[in-house]
């Protein structure tokens, strides 16, 4: 039986500037069972009133967190590689610029043990719902 469950986990992150600033950035991650390979991450400066969304593979995470992942426009690794990491860099590279943050490695862990409990590994594509696909993409067409 497919879940209809959605996980969503709010964390602050740091949107890195330099070697001596950042900025704080609300960073709002999505995952739903309807769509299980990726998690919609959704990025805003505290205080701001712009949203940016993003993307990103639910492996390309979870790799992330053990390694250097990821090529193209998004690539994730820890920052201290080889120990329990505390942080996880995540860098975004549009066409438009490059930015640079800074995650805590245990929440983002956390959040895709919540997914896996939703959409186990290695069975997402029993959750995928062909018919909405299909019907999406002749719309679109």
């Amino acid at each position: 039986m497919k879940s209809l469950r959605t996980v969503i986990r709010g964390l602050s992150v740091q949107l890195v500037v330099s070697h001596e600033m950042s900025l704080s950035v609300n960073m709002r991650l999505q995952y739903e069972s309807t769509d299980p390979h990726v998690v919609r991450a959704a990025f805003d400066v505290v205080g701001g009133d712009e949203t940016v969304e993003w993307i990103i593979g639910r492996d390309l995470l979870a790799d992330g967190l053990e390694g250097p992942a990821g090529e193209g426009d998004i690539r994730v690794w820890p920052v201290d590689e080889g120990r329990d990491g505390s942080d996880l860099y995540i860098l975004l590279n549009p066409p438009d610029g490059t930015a640079l943050l800074k995650a805590p490695a245990r929440e983002i862990k956390e959040f895709l043990q919540e997914t896996e409990a939703v959409v186990p590994k290695g069975a997402e594509s029993g959750n995928i719902d062909l018919d909405a696909l299909l019907a999406h993409l002749i719309a679109e067409g």
